[in-house]
């Protein structure tokens, strides 16, 4: 059976109050960056956070052998490097933007200010940090108990609840996934090739619980797509295995820790 996936945390920033909302942003810069802009590089020295306004990221970690792995993806209320605040660690992953991004930009020094002014946020900064090691553990699990198209509906099932806490379902229950991922950042992100995916996202179209563009995946029937992730293998036509040798980092394993 695939493991219960948890809702989502709504973010960082709006587990801020008002007045702390606000004291944050008089430290900081407001920056744009455009889709496929870097906004950390994995190595680099940890001198600000920054809090993603609008927009979408994604987290990724080059493996040993030189491929990039998708860890995790960021959105709207989401703090990002927040590792300035921890000690000043280098950057464990670099995080690039999917979509066009607005962003507060705040330098380490500011940021730990804001914190000794506002200590109940710490216990905010160091939930980001427990979440993330939460999340790595369900990619484990995910791995673990779920095969080809099951794998796949895991997660499109967790980034549907995600981005319907940013934009409302249809009127029909449609939901939009807010991150646009293309089929080899999926691939990636579940240790697949991109043919191997595309054949999941068929299975899943013909089983009418998606519908796909380029970078674009509607979600049809969110309770559907749990149902589906939740069945016995046994009972399902899918012959596909997304932990195959041809996955982007060449053998299937998992990556570091999602951070960033």
């Amino acid at each position: 059976m695939a493991p219960h996936a948890s809702s989502p945390h709504p973010g960082f920033w709006p587990a801020l109050d008002a007045a702390q909302q606000a004291a944050l942003r008089a430290v900081a810069r407001v920056r744009q960056f455009g889709a496929r802009a870097p906004l950390v590089y994995q190595g680099d020295e940890s001198d600000h956070v920054i809090v993603i306004e609008r927009g979408w990221a994604k987290v990724t970690a080059t493996t040993a052998d030189g491929h990039d792995v998708v860890l995790a993806v960021r959105g709207p209320g989401d703090l990002i490097a927040e590792s300035a605040a921890l000690g000043g660690r280098t950057r464990s992953a670099t995080v690039t933007a999917l979509s066009p991004i607005r962003a507060l930009v705040v330098p380490a020094s500011r940021f730990t200010g804001f914190l000794e002014t506002h200590p109940e946020v710490w216990r905010l900064v160091t939930g980001t940090f427990v979440d993330r090691l939460d999340d790595h553990d369900r990619r484990l699990q995910a791995h673990a108990a779920a095969r080809g198209a099951r794998r796949l509906a895991l997660l499109l099932a967790r980034l549907a609840e995600r981005s319907a806490q940013h934009v409302p379902p249809a009127r029909d229950g449609a939901i939009e996934i807010g991150p646009p991922l293309s089929q080899a950042e999926l691939g990636s992100w579940t240790d697949a090739s991109r043919e191997t995916v595309a054949r999941a996202l068929t299975v899943l179209r013909r089983a009418g619980l998606i519908r796909t563009g380029r970078r674009r995946i509607v979600v049809l029937d969110l309770p559907g797509l749990r149902d589906y992730a939740a069945q016995d293998p046994d009972d399902l036509a899918d012959p596909d295995d997304l932990g195959d040798p041809d996955a982007p980092d060449g053998s299937g394993r998992d990556a570091s820790r999602p951070t960033g």
